[in-house]
C-alpha cells in the first residue's frame, strides 16, 4: 500500500552516492582518483629503485657540481660565488647533512685552482650530466616514451643545463644580496616604512622560490618533447617536489631525534647515512612529481586528447 513511499526511497540517492557527489563538487571526482591511482602504481613499480639511484648519484655528483660552479664563477671573475653557491644549497638541506658536507666540499673548492680546477670542471660536467640523464630516464619511464635521440645530443643538452643552472644560481644569489641591502637601508633610513620593509622581507623565502623555479626548469627541460610541446602541465610535479623537499628538510631532523642515538647503529658513517636517507626521500618525491605530471598528461582536460597518438612517441 506504501508504493509511493517505496518509490521515493528508491529514487533517493544513498549515503555513498551523496558522498561521491560531494567529493566531485570539491574537485575529488573520478579524474582525481584516476590520477592518484596512476601516481601510486607508478611510484611503487620503480620509484624506490630510482630514489635509491638518485640518493647514490647525489653524493657522487655533489662535489663535481660545485667544482663546475667554482670554475664558472672564476670565469666571470667572481671566485667567491662558488662558496656562496654551496652555502645556498646547504640552506635547503637538514642541518646534519649541511654539517657533513660543508667542510669537505669547501676544502675541495679551496684546493682546486688554476688548471686543476678546470680539469676537475671538465670531469665534473660529464659526471653531473649522468645525474641529469638519470632524471630524464625517470621522466621517460613515467610517460612511457622510449628514447630515439642520439646519446651525444642528450649529453650536450645536459651539460648546457648544468652551466645554465650555475649561472642562474649566481644571479639569484646576487639578487638576494641586493634585496638584503635594500631591506637594511629601509630599516635604517625609513623606520616608518613598515609596508615596504615587509615586502622586501619576503626575500627570505627566496630559497624556496628558487627551489621551485629550478625544479620547474628541470621538469620542463627533461619532459619528453611531445608532452613538453603540448598543453600537459609541468608545474604540478615541480611544486610537489619542492614542497616535499622542504618538508623533508624540516621534519627529518625531528624524526631522527626521536629514534635515539642512530650513531650507535652506523658509527662514524652516521652522517653519511643521514645524507643518503635525505637524498633518497627527495628522490622519491621527484619520482612522485614525474608520475603526477605523467598522470595529468593522460587526462583529456589537461593532456593529450587522442590516446591513440600517444603510442610509440619518442622523446
Amino acid at each position: 500500500m506504501n508504493t509511493g513511499e517505496d518509490a521515493a526511497a528508491e529514487a533517493k540517492p544513498g549515503l555513498g552516492s551523496r558522498i561521491l557527489a560531494l567529493l566531485a563538487r570539491i574537485g575529488l571526482g573520478p579524474k582525481f582518483w584516476h590520477v592518484v591511482k596512476r601516481v601510486v602504481v607508478g611510484t611503487f613499480q620503480d620509484g624506490f629503485t630510482y630514489a635509491g639511484n638518485l640518493a647514490y648519484l647525489s653524493l657522487v655528483t655533489l662535489f663535481p657540481f660545485f667544482i663546475v660552479a667554482a670554475a664558472i664563477a672564476q670565469l666571470f671573475g667572481r671566485s667567491s660565488e662558488g662558496i656562496h653557491t654551496l652555502e645556498a644549497f646547504l640552506r635547503t638541506v637538514p642541518p646534519d647533512v649541511a654539517t657533513l658536507l660543508r667542510k669537505p666540499v669547501s676544502d675541495v673548492l679551496m684546493a682546486r685552482t688554476g688548471n686543476l680546477l678546470w680539469f676537475g670542471a671538465i670531469v665534473g660536467l660529464w659526471t653531473v650530466a649522468g645525474f641529469i640523464e638519470t632524471i630524464r630516464g625517470i621522466l621517460r619511464q613515467a610517460y612511457g616514451t622510449p628514447s630515439r635521440t642520439p646519446f651525444w645530443r642528450y649529453r650536450l643538452g645536459a651539460i648546457g643545463m648544468i652551466i645554465a643552472s650555475v649561472i642562474i644560481t649566481m644571479a639569484a644569489f646576487s639578487f638576494q644580496v641586493i634585496l638584503t641591502g635594500v631591506e637594511q637601508f629601509l630599516y635604517t633610513i625609513f623606520p616608518w616604512a613598515s609596508e615596504a620593509q615587509r615586502i622586501v622581507s619576503l626575500s627570505k623565502i627566496a630559497p624556496a622560490i628558487a627551489l621551485f623555479g629550478a625544479l620547474y626548469i628541470l621538469f620542463y627541460s627533461l619532459t619528453p618533447s611531445h608532452y613538453r610541446k603540448s598543453k600537459c602541465p609541468k608545474w604540478p610535479g615541480a611544486l610537489f617536489t619542492a614542497v616535499w623537499w622542504l618538508l623533508v628538510t624540516a621534519l627529518l631532523p625531528k624524526i631522527l631525534g626521536t629514534l635515539g642515538s642512530y650513531d650507535l647503529t652506523y658509527g662514524s658513517l652516521a652522517g653519511v647515512m643521514i645524507a643518503l636517507i635525505f637524498f633518497f626521500l627527495v628522490g622519491l618525491g621527484l619520482v612522485v612529481g614525474a608520475e603526477l605530471n605523467a598522470a595529468l598528461a593522460e587526462t583529456p582536460e589537461t593532456g593529450l586528447e587522442e590516446p591513440g597518438k600517444q603510442e610509440n612517441i619518442a622523446s
